[in-house]
């Protein structure tokens, strides 16, 4: 049976990440998480792409990335992403990070560039990519797509407590504003704004846990015949 390629949408925090993983592991797919290249770039730009008042050089970006390599290399159950060749994977869920990767995904040159990159990587099948335009942009012809949403003030709570786990001190408030900030960007941009693409199967897990959200998904997908 040819193994399916699932595209999730969704907000931030809603756990899209963590649960393409778990079920990538569970059907025996690849998980590609797309918001981390677009962190990676932000990670770049913020490094060597910056004016003196702080402000981005987007010319400079976008004449950067032919030296721009961003790879994953699994070691262990872990996807961990490399910027030519370094491991970035802590580095770029920074607040600082945060902050800005909703400005950086959002010129078209940015997401031109991942574009074949996440396509070519999904080609071959057997995928589970999630991101925040995979159902409407990315693979618009992906066998099954989720959208995942759940309530800010739910979504604050697990973004705070990950910044915790990850030692980032932050405040609840701030994290909060972080995420509607980066809500109405990623939802208002002219390329590839965040929405739920038509054929996409809604997953509000405001109310639910991470296994309760995972067993509904596989369900679904069980129910399609994968």
């Amino acid at each position: 049976m040819k193994k399916p390629v699932i595209a999730i949408d969704g907000y931030s925090s809603t756990g899209k990440s963590s649960i393409s993983k778990v079920i990538a592991k569970k059907l025996g797919l690849l998980h590609l998480d797309t918001g981390a290249l677009y962190r990676g770039i932000t990670y770049y730009a913020l490094i060597f792409c910056k004016n003196p008042d702080g402000s981005i050089d987007w010319e400079q970006l976008f004449k950067d990335f032919s030296k721009i390599h961003l790879d994953f290399q699994k070691v262990g159950e872990e996807l961990l992403l490399n910027l030519n060749g370094k491991d970035i994977s802590v580095e770029i869920r920074t607040q600082e990070i945060s902050d800005l990767v909703s400005i950086v995904a959002k010129q078209p040159e940015v997401r031109n560039f991942l574009l074949n990159t996440q396509r070519n990587i999904a080609q071959k099948g057997g995928v589970i990519m999630d991101g925040r335009d995979i159902g409407t942009v990315v693979l618009p012809n992906a066998d099954i797509k989720f959208f995942m949403t759940a309530s800010i003030v739910e979504r604050t709570k697990r973004r705070f407590h990950e910044l915790q786990t990850m030692g980032i001190e932050a405040q609840v408030e701030e994290v909060m504003q972080n995420l509607i900030t980066r809500d109405k960007i990623d939802s208002e941009r002219e390329i590839a704004p965040l929405k739920q693409a038509e054929d996409a199967i809604l997953i509000d897990n405001s109310r639910m846990d991470k296994k309760q959200t995972i067993d509904l998904m596989l369900s679904y997908i069980q129910k399609l015949g994968y």
